[in-house]
């Protein structure tokens, strides 16, 4: 490598890492108790978790009230509401169905039920408040809506530049020594290097995943916009310029989801949108369906139901772009594989918050030196480092 990339190199690293490890800092703060958000919640309501049932809430086994009856329900604790969506829970006989005012209501006018379906019991009413809502929505857009989002997706593409760019860097400056070596007898700025890297290198392939995973969800709402304007445009294309469908004229959801069924047989329902949300038309049930397998669970399928006469009028897997949106949600807080995996990704968080305080703590540190001294340590080698004070 010439000196002048080594210098390109440094400097990229260098600023790449400085603009973004403040709020990589702030989301890693926040992620960590978020990876762990169904152990804490079950802890705060002083219980386990809640032990599953062999019948899911979805089927059409015996026990389970009917689609039709559980809205009723819901309709019936928040009068002068429509209903938004229906979601199932397919390991336990529970569901939620959220109302609002209107058909297109912003989340914070939504309500959401939660009820036992094999009794029609409501069992509570979901909490969008509290401290975990908080870190979530801070670790999210930093209350700042989708501005907000797109900038921490920014960040994230920047913690990715300075990952590259560390790696690149890696290998000429530790290539005379030992691989994992600490020099922990000499000087402060050379212990904290050697443990910027040595972390850095073992969590290299997490903190890339998390990364680009982070960036994708930055884009939900581009990603969601982009399939409205494509995909469900396509899907409804027959019934464009036709008036809203008024709730007062929704039909019988447990005949939309038979339809759904017929459409697409061997997956299991997650949830249905109703008319005039951003998940479906003004005009139709969208009924999501997610894989039966724990590969295909993440991937969603949609059908959508005229919601007058109970008619199927599309249905196809959601696109690409959207299936990387999919899989990238479990990536990124790693909910995918049991408390095991949450733990191990507690550790590899913890991991990073050292990389980033001690990257920043280097920058600051005294006896950094001029970039002259940086592109000199990497062109000779680290171990030339042994002999400094």
């Amino acid at each position: 490598m010439t000196r002048q990339s080594v210098r390109a190199w440094l400097f990229v690293h260098k600023w790449s890492s400085l603009v973004c490890t403040a709020f990589l800092l702030m989301l890693c703060l926040t992620g960590l108790p978020l990876i762990f958000h169904d152990e804490l919640d079950a802890l705060a309501d002083g219980q386990p978790a809640a032990a599953r049932s062999n019948l899911a809430s979805s089927g059409e086994g015996p026990g389970l009230l009917p689609l039709d009856v559980m809205l009723e329900k819901a309709l019936a604790a928040r009068p002068g509401e429509v209903p938004l969506f229906m979601a199932f829970d397919n390991d336990a006989p529970s569901m939620t169905i959220t109302t609002g005012p209107r058909p297109d209501a912003p989340g914070r006018e939504m309500t959401i039920q939660l009820f036992d379906r094999t009794t029609g019991a409501p069992t509570g009413v979901a909490n969008e408040s509290g401290v975990m809502a908080f870190l979530l929505q801070l670790h999210t857009d930093m209350f700042l809506g989708l501005p907000g989002m797109l900038f921490l997706g920014l960040m994230g593409f920047l913690f990715a530049v300075a990952l590259v760019s560390g790696v690149v860097l890696y290998a000429p400056f530790m290539r005379k020594l030992p691989f994992g070596t600490l020099r922990t007898a000499r000087s402060s700025r050379l212990k904290w290097l050697d443990y910027h890297n040595l972390l850095g290198i073992v969590g290299l392939a997490w903190m890339m995943v998390v990364g680009v995973t982070g960036i994708i969800n930055a884009l939900v709402t581009p990603i969601t916009r982009a399939w409205q304007a494509t995909e469900l445009a396509e899907m409804t294309a027959a019934y464009a310029g036709r008036a809203p469908l008024p709730p007062a004229r929704y039909g019988s959801l447990d005949r939309a989801m038979a339809a759904a069924r017929r459409a697409i047989p061997g997956v299991k329902p997650q949830f249905i949108a109703f008319p005039g949300g951003k998940f479906s038309s003004k005009h139709h049930y969208a009924v999501f369906f997610q894989g039966s397998t724990p590969l295909t669970e993440r991937l969603l399928t949609t059908a959508l139901i005229d919601a007058e006469t109970g008619a199927l009028t599309d249905a196809r897997p959601m696109p690409w772009y959207y299936r990387a949106l999919s899989l990238s949600r479990p990536l990124h807080f790693g909910d995918y594989g049991g408390l095991p995996l949450k733990l191990l990704w507690g550790v590899l968080n913890l991991f990073t918050i050292v990389v980033l305080g001690s990257g920043l703590y280097l920058w600051l540190g005294k006896g950094r030196g001029s970039s002259d001294d940086r592109v000199r340590e990497v062109e000779s080698g680290a171990a030339t480092l042994a002999v400094r004070p």
